[in-house]
């Protein structure tokens, strides 16, 4: 196999070209509504990937990715509906394809998904958020037929740099050696903290469930702690002070009796500016109900709409708490922008691209500003590659906890075939235990193991079954 060997140091990373992309999808129903800002979702079409590569010995290998096509996440423009903004991801998807497909000399993994980042932006001008949905999962189905291809994990490939960081497509910020250094030295742990969504709607206790599911999954706030003792959160706030500070002081009641437990606290864009947030803060800290909560908060992510973010300063409010961006999380200067308005944290998400996460990290790491920290977050990431895919990468960045909402708000493999259910759960079962109709996420003690996750490929021993779902609408 020809390598390349202008990525600094030692290294070598093989070349390749993706000669076939096949994308499909399955129809998701939620099985309790998840409200996020202005947002509720109750059903949403998951995207499936299947990619087969060429390496410059003519092997061919197929790889596989997929992720959940969101509404109203990477475009909150209320003019849009929620269909308009799945076809947004659904464009995404072809033209990213198709600009994978153009003839072009083989080349690194890295070169390929940075290129095709590039190209698809540049095609759909406007939302680098949503334009960057199609090279994502491009990006993590070809890795995941070249680690087939040459009978590998995801961990050696990118610890290796097989993957190809480095050379022009490298952003000038990054040294090579210095980046080299981090691969190698990233080791992914045997287990991961899972952190539990709790979203606008969900019931906190369980008086609050008014028309029980009955499906033997949680439902309430104190259900998920009693089956799963998570003791990580991640609370969801509306921007609306009243009902925050009633809501937070109901959830405070039930957290409390867990010991050790933290929380991050996610705006989603709901606040107007700083003085909304600031004044919510100032509720928070006065409340004695809440002040175990308070003590216990980690982070702020994303308070302020992308429209305002980049030119809201956080002032005072940075010495109060760290704060973190996800959704004007869209390029490669972003964080280094939120940075001077007063953010230390930046979120990891595989719908953003795997090839950005492990930059960020490598930033972080090399960098010299002391307090700087990368989080890993949801897109209601499913069962089976799309959770494993994301579990393996934060894992490998060495975070000690992710959230996790998919397995609560969608119960196990929904839409796929009993064969795929068996072949998942067989692969990998320190991940998944069995439900009433196949395999769901495992989380005991509030933890998630993920040792199969090493398996040859992206961390999958099996491959979905694309005859049995919808070619991309």
């Amino acid at each position: 196999m020809t390598m390349d060997r202008s990525i600094g140091g030692s290294v070598t990373a093989p070349r390749i070209r993706i000669i076939e992309i096949n994308a499909f999808e399955r129809d998701i129903s939620l099985r309790l509504p998840f409200r996020f800002g202005a947002a509720t979702l109750e059903k949403a079409p998951q995207a499936f990937l299947r990619v087969r590569i060429e390496d410059e010995e003519g092997r061919t290998a197929i790889g596989a990715a997929a992720e959940m096509m969101v509404p109203k996440w990477f475009d909150k423009n209320p003019s849009l509906t929620p269909a308009q903004n799945v076809d947004q991801l659904r464009t995404s998807i072809r033209a990213a394809a198709a600009a994978s497909l153009e003839p072009s000399a083989p080349t690194t993994l890295f070169a390929a998904a940075r290129l095709n980042e590039m190209e698809t932006v540049r095609r759909l001008p406007g939302n680098p958020l949503a334009a960057c949905f199609g090279p994502s999962l491009i990006a993590r189905a070809a890795l995941d037929a070249y680690c087939r291809l040459a009978g590998i994990s995801f961990f050696e490939a990118v610890r290796g740099n097989l993957i190809g960081i480095g050379g022009p497509m490298l952003p000038d910020d990054i040294d090579a050696d210095a980046a080299l250094a981090v691969l190698s030295d990233l080791r992914p742990a045997g287990s991961i903290s899972a952190r539990h969504t709790i979203g606008l709607l969900d019931p906190i206790s369980e008086g609050d469930i008014v028309h029980p599911i009955g499906d033997g999954l949680p439902e309430s706030l104190e259900a998920v702690i009693a089956r799963y003792g998570n003791r990580w959160f991640k609370i969801k706030l509306s921007g609306a002070i009243d009902a925050d500070i009633d809501r937070l002081t109901r959830i405070a009641a039930v957290l409390d009796s867990v010991a050790d437990y933290r929380v991050t606290v996610d705006g989603n864009e709901q606040f107007g500016g700083a003085e909304q947030l600031a004044a919510l803060l100032a509720e928070i800290e006065a409340a004695p109900r809440l002040a175990r909560l308070r003590a216990a908060i980690a982070f702020v992510e994303q308070p302020f709409s992308r429209a305002i973010t980049m030119d809201t300063p956080l002032g005072d409010l940075a010495a109060k708490l760290p704060f973190l961006i996800d959704e004007s999380d869209d390029g490669d200067g972003a964080f280094a922008g939120a940075r001077r308005l007063g953010y230390t944290g930046v979120s990891s998400k595989t719908c953003k691209g795997i090839y950005r996460s492990l930059m960020k990290a490598i930033r972080i790491r090399t960098g010299t500003v002391p307090g700087l920290f990368l989080s890993g977050e949801d897109l209601t990431c499913q069962a089976g590659l799309a959770v494993q895919q994301d579990l393996a990468l934060v894992s490998l960045l060495g975070l000690s906890h992710v959230e996790r909402n998919g397995h609560h708000y969608v119960a196990g493999m929904q839409g796929a075939p009993q064969a795929e259910k068996a072949r998942f759960a067989a692969a990998h079962p320190d991940l998944y235990e069995q439900g009433a109709d196949g395999p769901l996420l495992s989380i005991r003690d509030g933890r998630i193991v993920i040792g199969s996750l090493g398996a040859v490929g992206y961390a999958s021993g099996a491959l979905p079954d694309f005859e049995a779902m919808t070619p991309l609408s």
